[in-house]
């Protein structure tokens, strides 16, 4: 088996550790026992928390013991933010969220067979600790002058916001999280985010101080597009792994858009493809661009993973229908409703003429323009070209009794949706 050390760094997933050779030997020694934590701050994973997943499903794969955590104690106060406080979420939408989070995480690793995945929560270990007890048998390990120093405390001390004491110690939990699985599970590498890397050290540190252990801690990069920008939001904001938060065609058409000189990145990071086979979807992107091969298949591979086959199946089958490939009356309601969400949109009262139409979408600049349209075959209601200038859907056009669907040209889609008014 390839060394996982030397197959992480390959896809591009280790940005910081504690001692490469050591962790080397302690792989090859193995089977390691690992955990990285996900916090309920919000109802759903994105997918900057997709690194961290498959990065430990790489390395159970390597043969490896994953402890899963999701904070239930953690999530109640939340690392710092680089600008501003958290608004603290109250007790019980945080537990919701942890049930929530741990259907998510439990789809991407193995909790069978000889190198089962242990889910944990470290509410179990904090809910009946007095604070005298963290001051005393934890807080004692910790110095001030280091914890300030740690990237995440020294951008807020520095801001105008200022960090309260209860983010501040927010590296103590996360440091006594490493502290009590390495003594329940002997867990000895937790991975997490270069911008955590402040709290993966502090339990390297406090696990020193109080075991008197050498453990580790592996930091993924953040992942930035090739012109430097963020990763992972669009226009709309996150996006999400809960299907309701993004609709499963608008996860695909997010990968699907990927730029040719980030494409083969996003395939080593974020997809189980072999070196061969990226090397070649890397040649067809030089050699065929306008084919996008890799980008399917990186759609294909990101959204089988997070919501299945059959999923996959429905995108594509929209993304074709959308672009007359397909019928578009095959399409259920939701898959539709997704689909259309990501077009720009027209709401009318009753039927209006497709001339009009066209221009409320914006498809054209003005009524004249859509008139030349429909003249020059331009012009497409549901996938059927119009050709008569005073064409007005009925009832019988709209898709589920709701849509519309205009095109002009090849690629210039937009949608109508009939809002009757009371």
């Amino acid at each position: 088996m390839t060394d996982i050390v030397d197959e992480l760094k390959w896809r591009g997933l280790i940005a910081l550790s504690t001692d490469e050779d050591a962790l080397r030997k302690a792989f090859a020694d193995g089977p390691v026992t690992f955990y990285c934590g996900f916090d309920p701050t919000a109802p759903s994973l994105h997918i900057g928390n997709l690194v961290q997943l498959i990065t430990m499903r790489h390395i159970q794969n390597a043969g490896n013991l994953p402890l899963p955590l999701v904070g239930g104690a953690t999530g109640l106060i939340g690392d710092p933010r680089p600008t501003s406080e958290r608004t603290l979420n109250d007790p019980e939408t945080v537990a919701a969220w942890v049930l929530r989070l741990r259907g998510q995480v439990e789809r991407f690793l193995d909790f069978e067979g000889p190198h089962a995945a242990r889910m944990v929560n470290n509410l179990d270990w904090t809910s009946g600790m007095s604070a005298i007890s963290l001051l005393r048998d934890i807080g004692k390990y910790f110095r001030v002058n280091t914890m300030i120093a740690k990237e995440a405390v020294a951008r807020r001390l520095n801001s105008d916001a200022g960090i309260s004491y209860t983010e501040f110690s927010y590296q103590v939990l996360q440091g006594m999280d490493y502290l009590e699985l390495n003594r329940r599970y002997g867990c000895t590498l937790q991975t997490g985010g270069s911008d955590q890397w402040g709290n993966l050290t502090a339990g390297t540190e406090l696990i020193r101080k109080a075991e008197g252990k050498s453990v580790h801690a592996l930091g993924t990069p953040l992942i930035t597009k090739a012109d430097g920008t963020k990763f992972g939001k669009t226009e709309g904001g996150a996006i999400w792994l809960d299907a309701e938060m993004t609709s499963p065609y608008a996860f695909y058409q997010f990968w699907l858009n990927a730029e040719d000189r980030d494409v083969a990145n996003f395939l080593r990071i974020f997809t189980f493809r072999s070196k061969e086979e990226i090397e070649e979807l890397e040649r067809q992107t030089v050699e065929k661009p306008a084919a996008r091969a890799a980008q399917r298949a990186l759609a294909e591979d990101v959204t089988a993973l997070v919501h299945g086959q059959e999923q996959v199946d429905r995108a594509i089958a929209a993304s074709k229908a959308l672009f007359g490939q397909g019928d578009l009356a095959d399409l259920d309601a939701a898959t539709l409703a997704a689909a259309v969400a990501e077009l720009p949109q027209a709401q009318v009262g009753e039927f209006a003429g497709v001339v009009d139409l066209l221009a409320a979408t914006g498809l054209v600049p003005s009524k004249s323009a859509a008139r030349r349209a429909i003249k020059e075959g331009g012009a497409y209601l549901n996938n059927a070209k119009v050709t008569d200038e005073e064409a007005v859907p009925t009832e019988a056009d709209l898709l589920h009794g709701r849509w519309l669907l205009l095109r002009r040209g090849k690629r210039n889609l937009a949608a109508v949706e009939l809002v009757p008014t009371a």
